[in-house]
């Protein structure tokens, strides 16, 4: 990948752009929580050639939401459960809304709720 292409990928909110060092930094806590979240399952950062996590915008939202629900006192287990429920709920409505758009039924489940 060259320079261009990189730049290109900035506002992809999939691309690895942050090494564990720096998402670690920017979520205000440590390596060990990010590799605790990734043993987990909750999220799995991609290897740099070199063998090293690297983060996407979109993997630091979610270790974000994880950690605060970790600061409220949640067990990680627990916290990265919920994130993950959050986050199929969240894509399971956005199907949803998609679907009810395509088939022009958003209106008649309305009228089935009122009836």
């Amino acid at each position: 990948m060259t320079a261009d292409d990189s730049f290109g990928r900035l506002d992809d909110d999939d691309f690895p752009a942050y090494t564990m060092g720096r998402a670690a930094a920017m979520l205000g806590t440590t390596q060990g929580f990010l590799r605790a979240i990734g043993e987990v399952g909750l999220i799995t950062p991609l290897r740099s050639a070199g063998g090293h996590r690297r983060y996407s915008r979109y993997q630091l939202r979610i270790a974000a939401r994880a950690r605060e629900l970790v600061d409220q006192g949640t067990p990680i287990e627990s916290a990265c459960r919920i994130v993950i429920l959050e986050d199929q709920l969240e894509e399971a409505q956005r199907v949803n809304a998609e679907y009810r758009r395509a088939t022009g039924s958003a209106g008649s489940a309305d009228a089935t709720a009122a009836a």
